[in-house]
């Protein structure tokens, strides 16, 4: 009868060893053969676990631990007693192409929103900050311009109300731009264009609007309804205005939050301090955050030991849409994980080694990812949506040019559909599926968009279809397994061995066609029979090593065998490569 084995959802390959009774160089081992790289002291889930129990044909069953429902209780939103909703500040993100001016334009902001002196004490890991104007407060969140971070751009853009994007007149729509507005819209959020670098010469407005009109972004003196306000980083001209167009933006989207209950919000970064230690900067999103509370963001907690505001000043407590600084915490949270208030510590320990957090950047090893490596595919994977439109027509159109997508390896199963807006109920049923929200010609609501946000739910907005469904043909060759390309090169008559060892054989011959690379692979054929496979590690063209040589001239080639190789004048050896090549469909 199999042994019954308790462990954490999450556990290190390390502590895995320990219950198993076995060395964890074994379990390493084992993970290695199957083409998983890991330490001692990584995580993998329960699942993963269960099937490298199987692999190892161990009798042991494990199962989670149990933690008592009382101490793992998350309050949510719904569970708020009599929440006291009021307006609340805009989180807005700025996004731009490469040399736009978005920094300059933030600096710009900030130097005219901060006292003298103040500026040059902002703490340089905070990307998110409070501005006032008209008595009003404006919480910016800061995201990074090159590709290299667009990932998280994109996550900044699920986090915020409004985007401001930041295009140089002079200069248009950019490649980043165009993404930029991309993220914004599968966002749901509003968009208002800063016409950057006015006061340059070449700057030409209407060159800009043409080309947002083209994008179907008809601006507002156009008869559409995009902003595009001209700003110059440089002078301070119309930033004013960019700052009243985001608050008038934000007064018609009527955004409210309860500004009394516990604190719930999310962590936007994360970084190790000098004499502080693991330091979390966050957005509030419901409720107060105070000195002194205990808070649980994914799979770590922490006491608020420290609680600065976005200029790096110490205060007590913070509201909805305020950026705050936290320390305390015991080791760092992850990017975009949520987080809430609890009563006490042991409230918090306990939430927190409850929590599992599969973060798709995470080095962890999850049991999808180790079942397709060990398993490889033996049923047709499925990519889960909910498909939610403005009509019923569009709703069958997605629906129907979404089933024409799939194949026999992977398909899409739809597990709820409907007309209207993306709602609550929506969101909780995409969360207990795994499912992507696709919406059609739909808007997000705020409260629906912050559930979506706790809940880790993608929910992608679409006003074109062929664009809807690029992105879940994006979603389904991501599922697919790589496809091994296998290129010949050249073959070599072999007329002459000068040396031959249990692992090794050098050689030399003529190229007979094709051209030889190294390194490469070949196969030993003789008699017109495959003998053997080997690895070819080098070439040489006389004395000299060569990286290639051409058809009809003579060279030395050196060869890695498993085996002894007894390799014969007139063997013949053909030459390719092999990787893995990324497939389409």
């Amino acid at each position: 009868m199999a042994r019954k084995i308790e462990i954490d959802n999450m556990v290190t390959v390390g502590s895995l060893a320990t219950e198993l009774d076995l060395p964890a160089t074994k379990l390493i081992t084992e993970l290695f053969k199957n083409g998983i790289m890991v330490t001692i002291n990584e995580k993998i889930d329960i699942d993963t676990a269960s099937i490298l129990v199987d692999e190892l044909g161990l009798e042991v069953e494990l199962a989670p631990r149990q933690i008592p429902a009382s101490e793992i209780s998350k309050p949510t939103q719904s569970q708020r007693q009599n929440p006291k909703l009021e307006p609340r500040p805009p989180v807005v993100a700025v996004m731009g192409h490469v040399d736009h001016g978005k920094t300059s334009l933030l600096d710009k902001i900030r130097s005219s929103n901060v006292v003298a002196g103040e500026a040059g004490g902002i703490t340089q890991h905070i990307s998110a900050y409070q501005v006032e104007r008209k008595d009003r407060k404006i919480t910016f969140l800061d995201t990074p311009g090159h590709e290299a971070f667009a990932a998280i751009r994109e996550h900044g853009a699920v986090l915020t109300d409004l985007a401001i994007i930041v295009v140089a007149a002079d200069d248009g729509l950019k490649p980043q731009t165009l993404e930029a507005i991309r993220f914004a819209t599968k966002a749901g959020v509003k968009m208002v264009f800063a016409a950057n670098k006015i006061d340059k010469e070449g700057a030409n407005i209407d060159r800009l609007k043409q080309q947002l009109a083209e994008q179907n972004l008809l601006p507002e003196d156009w008869g559409g309804q995009t902003i595009v306000v001209p700003v110059s980083a440089k002078t301070g001209e119309g930033v004013d205005k960019l700052l009243d167009m985001v608050l008038l933006v934000a007064d018609l989207e009527g955004l409210e939050a309860d500004s009394h209950g516990p604190a719930e919000g999310l962590v936007i970064e994360a970084h190790m301090e000098k004499g502080l230690g693991p330091v979390a900067t966050a957005m509030i999103q419901q409720g107060v955050l105070n000195q002194g509370d205990f808070l649980v963001a994914g799979s770590v907690y922490a006491k608020v030991k420290v609680l600065n505001d976005s200029r790096g000043q110490e205060i007590k407590s913070a509201g909805p849409s305020t950026p705050v600084q936290i320390s305390g915490f015991k080791s760092l949270p992850e990017f975009g994980d949520s987080f809430h208030v609890v009563a006490n510590e042991k409230e918090a320990k306990a939430q927190s080694m409850a929590n599992v957090k599969s973060d798709a950047h995470s080095s962890n090893m999850t049991s999808t990812e180790m079942l397709r490596i060990i398993s490889r595919r033996t049923t047709v994977d499925e990519l889960k949506v909910l498909i939610k439109a403005d009509v019923q027509g569009s709703l069958a159109s997605v629906i129907d040019s979404i089933k024409s997508i799939d194949n026999d390896e992977i398909s899409t199963r739809i597990v709820g559909s409907g007309v209207g807006n993306i709602n609550e109920n929506d969101v909780r049923t995409a969360a207990a599926s795994g499912a992507i929200i696709y919406g059609f010609n739909l808007t997000l609501p705020p409260a629906t968009k912050r559930l979506a946000t706790e809940n880790n739910v993608s929910v992608r907005l679409f006003k074109i279809i062929y664009e809807l469904l690029d992105d879940i043909r994006a979603e389904l060759e991501n599922m697919l397994s790589p496809e091994l390309v296998t290129t010949e090169l050249g073959t070599l008559k072999v007329k002459g061995i000068f040396k031959t060892t249990k692992t090794e054989v050098i050689a030399g011959g003529e190229v007979l066609k094709g051209t030889l690379r190294s390194p490469a692979k070949a196969r030993v054929i003789r008699d017109k029979q495959e003998i053997a496979k080997v690895e070819v590690t080098g070439l040489k063209r006389g004395p000299q090593d060569a990286s290639e040589v051409q058809e009809g001239e003579l060279c030395g080639i050196d060869l890695v065998t498993e085996n002894r190789l007894q390799l014969e004048e007139g063997d013949r050896l053909e030459l390719y490569t092999e990787e893995l090549k990324d497939r389409k469909l």
